[in-house]
């Protein structure tokens, strides 16, 4: 792997309200090298969305700092999937060509080959109201993929799937990043999930979320999820997550 590319450095962040006040992250520490996938899990509400946010420049932390992600070098993709009901699957993905400077037409015709190659192909006039979920979260990552930046923060971008359709979608994130690598931190609840794509888990507690845990998986990208998943090293690695977790 290469050289860091984003990194939390003791990093806290606390929400207030003139009724409350919420500790979401504590004392986070975690860096991710270029060319890495990392996926962090953790129980609902434990900051892992906040620690995306804070990557992507969208937060700033109140404690610790963040090195390296903002805007300008992070695409973020959040748990729906956002598409416009107005363009067609084409203009959805095109669009973040066009925020980068190109015209309409320009970004389709740069958006178009990428169809074929993302199994989208047939699908470039279709709106997404006439997508299937996973048709409509290929569109959206294609999208986020064409904004250039070299690092993808995704936030659970397969929970609202069936389980079927989320594990063939899993697959097909895996062999997408194969052709186009980036430096992906990837949100996730689902722990086999995360060890089936990721090089390392970073497991966080529940709030004030910390990193309680870093698991590297020591399988190549991509594997074939049917092998992999069943194996007996795959299946130690889930239960020192899950170990991990229940602490």
């Amino acid at each position: 792997m290469g050289k860091t590319a984003v990194a939390a450095h003791g990093v806290g962040r606390t929400y207030r309200s003139r009724k409350r006040e919420v500790e979401a992250l504590e004392g986070v520490e975690l860096d991710v090298r270029a060319g890495e996938v990392v996926a962090v899990v953790g129980p609902s509400g434990c900051g892992k969305s906040t620690l995306l946010e804070l990557f992507a420049g969208l937060q700033t932390p109140d404690a610790g700092s963040v090195e390296g992600g903002g805007l300008e070098q992070c695409a973020f993709m959040p748990q729906r999937d956002l598409l416009l009901p107005w363009r067609d699957g084409l203009g959805n993905a095109a669009l973040a060509l066009e925020c980068n400077g190109s015209s309409r037409a320009q970004a389709r015709r740069d958006a178009a080959p990428l169809f074929k190659r993302f199994g989208l192909a047939e699908f470039e006039r279709s709106y997404p109201r006439e997508l299937s979920g996973g048709m409509r979260q290929r569109v959206a990552f294609l999208r986020t993929l064409l904004s250039g930046r070299p690092i993808l923060l995704l936030d659970e971008p397969f929970a609202a799937l069936d389980s079927i359709t989320r594990a063939s979608m899993q697959e097909w994130l895996a062999e997408a990043l194969q052709s186009e690598p980036r430096t992906v931190v990837l949100v996730t609840h689902d722990v086999e999930e995360a060890l089936f794509l990721a090089d390392r888990v970073a497991v966080m507690s529940p709030r004030p979320g910390r990193i309680v845990a870093e698991l590297a998986v020591p399988f190549e990208r991509p594997r074939p999820r049917r092998g992999t998943v069943t194996s007996t090293a795959f299946a130690e690695l889930k239960e020192r997550a899950l170990e991990a977790l229940g602490q």
